[in-house]
């Protein structure tokens, strides 16, 4: 495979991201006014209940079966370790360069998830489909293992997004909140757009107790059960997401319901083919979202630069570099099989730009919609030249 060619099949998910960005970009101007403030809030809610849940449902039921995940069982791994390597090196830079308080979540948020959704999807089979495949698998066979590779990666990244991430960039929102509405529940943020108290932290329940009757310990065990399954704190920890993962992955390893709903044959096929309609539906909304915040990011953000180029550098370097440690000592260990393709998945995932749905929770909180917009823009420009010298250095480094 030549360079050229190597540069282009690399160009074209960084290219197809920009080109949505910019028409989101174009469809929250003035003269169009379709991404506006409440339109892009919607939008949000569609992802957040309906888009996402359906995409990593169908991806888990999809990829995730019992000998798939004895095979496999390092890629989750895997990106779990670029999520907690990403979190370190991210707070670090916290600590250096010190951005507005109410921005800490948002920056670790940037260096610890990246976008393992449209660019693996469409990075991996590309390369599969080349005339000279480098990794000596028949096309089609290849094709299907790089679509598994990427669902699971998706599935995984997403769940990490939406439970751990989530609740770190509502945390630190929560210093950006100028005045609260109680009758109306709502929120107004620094950005002028309103937000439901939904997405907002909710303390535990508390027992009640007069002091004037004791009560057992088993009775207050038994009431602290019912109030927290009642609360709204539990509704939070399962987010749409996460119950849809649970009902994906149990779809997947129990064949019986495996069978009912996945392949041409399944008697229920036709419903898991329309969640999968939905699910696809869920990338190019938040990338349109990302791309009409940018508008505010163009008017002025609150990040510095000092801040953008640590996420610029931490992304295209150290991560990258320190996927290649990480991958060796896996393989040294034995943990991971000399298969070339697979190896190089696990080293692409460490040079992947910043995760789309970081923007969906921002936008959702009201927080750092313009500061991530600006952030993943000059991450994508870079990306044109990063990441086609990481795919191009991977290949070389596992054929």
């Amino acid at each position: 495979m030549d360079i050229f060619r190597l540069f282009i099949i690399s160009l074209m998910p960084v290219l197809k991201v920009l080109l949505v960005l910019i028409a989101g970009l174009i469809l929250a101007t003035q003269r169009f006014d379709l991404l506006g403030c409440d339109a892009s809030r919607h939008l949000n809610k569609m992802v957040f209940y309906v888009f996402y849940p359906a995409l990593i449902g169908c991806s888990l039921a999809d990829t995730m079966t019992l000998e798939g995940l004895a095979d496999l069982w390092f890629l989750p791994v895997n990106v779990l370790i670029t999520c907690v390597i990403g979190s370190i090196l991210g707070w670090i830079l916290v600590i250096v360069t010190k951005p507005p308080r109410h921005l800490w979540g948002l920056v670790i948020s940037c260096t610890s998830a990246a976008n393992l959704g449209n660019m693996l999807l469409i990075i991996l089979p590309a390369l599969c489909k080349e005339k000279n495949n480098p990794f000596g698998e028949v096309a089609s066979t290849c094709s299907a293992n790089g679509k598994a590779y990427a669902s699971l990666s998706l599935a995984i990244q997403i769940i990490y997004i939406w439970s751990v991430l989530y609740f770190l960039l509502r945390m630190y929102a929560n210093n950006e909140v100028k005045e609260s509405n109680s009758n109306n529940s709502i929120i107004v943020a620094a950005n002028g757009c309103t937000r439901d108290v939904l997405h907002d932290p909710v303390g535990l329940p508390q027992i009640q107790n007069d002091g004037n009757q004791k009560v057992s310990t088993t009775v207050k065990f038994k009431q602290l059960f019912m109030k927290i399954m009642r609360s709204e704190s539990l509704r939070k920890i399962f987010a749409p997401a996460t119950i849809a993962a649970i009902v994906g992955f149990l779809i997947g390893i129990a064949t019986p319901i495996r069978k009912t709903f996945i392949g041409d044959s399944a008697p229920l096929h036709v419903i898991y083919s329309a969640a999968e309609l939905i699910g696809n539906a869920g990338i190019p909304s938040v990338t349109l979202i990302v791309g009409a915040n940018i508008l505010k990011g163009l008017s002025g953000s609150g990040v510095r630069p000092s801040v953008i180029i640590g996420i610029l550098i931490i992304r295209n370097i150290f991560l990258p570099v320190s996927g290649i440690g990480v991958i060796k000592a896996a393989k040294h260990l034995s943990l991971v099989d000399e298969n070339s393709f697979y190896l190089f998945t696990l080293l692409i995932q460490y040079a992947i730009p910043p995760a789309m749905n970081i923007g969906t929770i921002s936008q959702m909180l009201g927080s750092g919609e313009s500061e991530f917009s600006m952030i993943m823009l000059w991450n994508y420009i870079l990306a044109i030249f990063t990441l086609t010298f990481w795919i191009g250095f991977y290949m070389w480094l596992v054929i």
